[in-house]
């Protein structure tokens, strides 16, 4: 990544996600509630018991934007929620059976309620039109209690960048911000006004400190001059599309302090053509250099589960029986891989290698 001579827009090349796959490992070995112990079990101890599934109820369906569903969910017992911070997910399962990561973007004083906003995606895996079209008031459904692999640390001065539904993770963070008297900005960029939900919500915190930029009035937004708006040593985080995250990556300063998330698949580095072997006796199927193996296995098993697209949340898990994989995952423990655990959404194999999978 070439941090002297960023691009001149949004879509500039990707870089590694560093930084998140280093805080990422972090959370997974400091949270217990991913269903790991914070130390070493010793050894004749039982298992410890896998934490249940949290039931929620839909109490509130609102439309917020265009094609921007908000959902606020409950315990249907009445019982007060898991706390969690600016920048957690929750993991729905939906009635379907499909599972999905969604920002929650409501107050973390706020335990009983969680809300989540869902922009509809037309070409996506299903679980955004469920969510536009099934879920209403009364529906049930359950969820991993939240985790969080883009923490806000709280620096004294932050700048907050949003492109389109990445607003989402960044509302609790200039919250939370403006309640502890920090020097924060926050730009949120979209398509149009009418595309970019909470922008009354976010002026009302401090219109000042607000920026709403949209395509349609200010022209497609430049990352060295998003970068510039920071106040003087101010630590960025963004959230938006791969393009706009590795614009900003190339437009921040060498050594300043940059936390962002994706909300889609992080654009494939280094791959290399390989193949899939469903069984022993199974299809062989092709994987090119510029597609996720997850890719190729959904045409032929529609129905194989996934969510995160970025090696975080374990949903794609497959087994493998031969062959020598390439794990790029942040998930799975080298005693997981071991046994023959793998995450096809971005793990890969040497060129020419077939990995078969029991499947």
């Amino acid at each position: 990544m070439d941090l002297l001579n960023p691009p001149p827009d949004l879509y500039g090349r990707p870089g590694p996600d560093r930084f998140l796959r280093r805080l990422t490992a972090f959370s997974d070995w400091y949270n217990p509630s991913l269903g790991r112990p914070l130390l070493r079990r010793r050894p004749g101890l039982p298992p410890a018991r896998p934490t249940p599934p949290l039931p929620l109820a839909v109490t509130r369906r609102t439309e917020i934007a265009t094609d921007v569903v908000e959902l606020h969910l409950a315990s249907p017992f009445g019982d007060e929620l898991p706390a969690w911070q600016p920048g957690a997910r929750l993991l729905l399962t939906l009635p379907s059976g499909r599972e999905r990561h969604y920002s929650l973007c409501g107050d973390p004083a706020d335990l009983a309620t969680y809300r989540i906003a869902v922009r509809r995606v037309a070409d996506g895996g299903g679980g955004s039109a469920e969510i536009h079209d099934s879920l209403h008031v009364g529906n049930r459904l359950t969820a991993r209690r939240p985790r969080n692999g883009f923490a806000f640390c709280g620096e004294p001065a932050v700048l907050l960048l949003a492109g389109g539904i990445g607003i989402t993770p960044l509302l609790p963070m200039a919250r939370e911000a403006q309640r502890r008297g920090l020097d924060w900005r926050l730009v949120h960029t979209g398509r149009d006004a009418a595309s970019m939900p909470y922008g009354d919500e976010l002026r009302a915190l401090d219109p000042r400190r607000v920026e709403l930029l949209t395509d349609d009035r200010d022209g497609t937004p430049d990352a060295t001059e998003l970068v510039a708006r920071a106040p003087k040593g101010a630590a960025v985080y963004c959230c938006g599309p791969a393009p706009m995250l590795a614009a900003v990556q190339a437009a921040v300063a060498p050594g300043a302090a940059l936390h962002f998330e994706r909300f889609g698949a992080a654009p494939i580095l280094d791959g290399r053509p390989f193949a899939l072997q469903l069984g022993e006796d199974g299809p062989r199927l092709e994987v090119p250099a510029d597609r996720s193996a997850l890719d190729v296995l959904r045409e032929q098993r529609p129905d194989l589960p996934y969510s995160c697209h970025q090696g975080f949340c374990g949903t794609c898990q497959v087994r493998l029986r031969s062959g020598t994989p390439e794990h790029r995952d942040r998930r799975l423990t080298e005693e997981d891989r071991a046994a023959g655990a793998l995450l096809p959404c971005v793990s890969r194999a040497p060129e020419g290698e077939t990995l078969v999978l029991d499947l």
